[in-house]
């Protein structure tokens, strides 16, 4: 190899070198999805005071942040192992679902919580008084049918009242429907749709009409306040963008202390971010509401990891909730 040829080899491999150290350590971009509805407020305030873009600054990044919004939990989990996400935003179930499906591999964990808060199963049948009175001729709205925040939820308290073996007895009458969509179609009636499994702010929306009354509280199925919500993203973007990790980390954390002192506040911020029509009253309602807590430290996600164990849903057993948060969570109190 003469001179020329081996000074070009050498700047090509100088060259494919920094390529993949680049590739590998592409800090300052993070694309972020959520969903709809106030269990995602602390990721609005984040969104709306820039959190994330100001923290990069102090690791002396200027940091791209892409956000975007899908409905349901099949769709933010396909769209993170394939690498169109960096950080997917739904339940703790389908959270836990994907860290035992890539343990080994992807090793999908959570990165926070995004607060604690019920979830209510509703209806505008009249028959219909507790899950017990569900019948094939209901249907019951979903963001993702079978295996969702809320159909994981129904599952376990189907599994209590009529065993383990037959814990997925209502997954056949369950119909995939975001949020807004099936809280339009109980409230209006006339549709197949008689029963959902809402969230706020759509199920104090719907409480607001004398047709449609609560049948299950989350927190009745889980023991007490616990986490809605979770951010979770693969060890690959953790463990190759240490500082814009760490900078989302303490953004959501400063979001979630914005909130607490200032939850009027934190509702118009909701409003606007979400470019809502719900009256800022109500909106300040919900977010003051003392069920509601916004914290990045989780609460009884444990109780989903015991429970889907026992019932075959995830193969992996948690040691403790730390087995599923990546080691930056580990700093606050959680279960």
């Amino acid at each position: 190899m003469n001179r020329i040829n081996r000074t070009l080899a050498g700047a090509l491999a100088l060259f494919a070198l920094n390529g993949v150290t680049h590739s590998a350590f592409a800090e300052g971009k993070i694309s972020i999805a959520q969903q709809f509805g106030i269990g995602y407020l602390i990721l609005d305030v984040v969104r709306d005071q820039q959190l994330i873009e100001k923290e990069g600054k102090k690791e002396g990044l200027d940091i791209t942040v892409d956000w975007r919004t899908i409905s349901g939990a099949t769709g933010m989990n396909e769209a993170l192992l394939s690498g169109a996400l960096d950080v997917a935003a739904a339940g703790v179930p389908p959270m836990l679902t994907l860290w035992d499906r890539t343990k080994g591999r992807q090793n999908v964990k959570a990165i926070a919580s995004l607060g604690s808060m019920p979830n209510y199963l509703l209806s505008n049948n009249p028959a219909v008084k507790t899950v017990k009175d569900l019948t094939d001729k209901d249907r019951i709205a979903v963001p993702a049918a079978g295996v969702g925040f809320q159909s994981r939820t129904l599952q376990i308290e189907t599994a209590k009242l009529y065993g383990d073996a037959d814990f997925k007895r209502f997954d056949n009458i369950s119909v995939s429907l975001p949020h807004p969509d099936a809280s339009a179609a109980l409230i209006a009636g006339g549709s197949e749709i008689t029963t959902h499994f809402s969230s706020p702010p759509f199920q104090y929306q719907a409480l607001e009409h004398k047709n449609v009354h609560k049948i299950l509280s989350s927190y009745d199925v889980l023991g007490g306040q616990a986490t809605f919500n979770v951010l979770y993203t693969t060890q690959k973007f953790h463990d190759e963008n240490p500082k814009t990790y760490k900078a989302f980390y303490r953004a959501l954390s400063e979001a979630a202390k914005l909130i607490n002192a200032d939850k009027n506040t934190a509702a118009e911020t909701y409003i606007r971010i979400e470019k809502s029509r719900l009256p800022l009253p109500l909106v300040q309602k919900i977010v003051n509401d003392p069920e509601i807590s916004f914290t990045v430290s989780p609460q009884r996600t444990g109780v989903y990891a015991e429970k889907l164990h026992a019932l075959g849903v995830l193969k992996n057993k948690a040691g403790s909730w730390k087995d599923y948060f990546f080691n930056e969570a580990w700093e606050n109190p959680g279960s």
